[in-house]
């Protein structure tokens, strides 16, 4: 995890308790995705089958951790919860028309054109 993220970067009786709290679940996050990562790498570099079985089994469980963070998140932050609504579990190309707009500001959240 980055430095930057493991510290507030606001002076901490100027946060709420629920900028706190998120923060805590951000770095947390942070934190499963990194060893998630780690361990496919170590997946990734190792020779000895079942050691690969082990690290396979440890990258999984960060991944179970990952998701229960992210889903306490999504709980407390109504537009991350629209937007996981609108870009997980789809088919189709990711980048569409309306999310182009929308990002250039030139749509809503909906993705009708302003």
């Amino acid at each position: 995890m980055g430095a930057s993220s493991a510290t507030f970067h606001e002076k901490l009786e100027s946060l709420s308790e629920s900028t706190v709290e998120l923060h805590r679940a951000y770095a947390s996050l942070q934190e499963e995705l990194e060893a998630i990562d780690w361990y496919q790498q170590r997946v990734d570099a190792t020779r000895d089958p079942e050691l690969r079985q082990v690290l396979e089994h440890n990258r999984d469980e960060e991944k179970e951790h990952a998701m229960m963070v992210l889903e306490w998140i999504r709980r407390r932050d109504p537009v991350l919860s629209r937007m996981i609504s609108l870009y997980v579990g789809r088919s189709g190309p990711i980048v569409t028309e309306a999310s182009k707009a929308e990002a250039s500001g030139s749509a809503d959240l909906e993705g009708r054109k302003t």
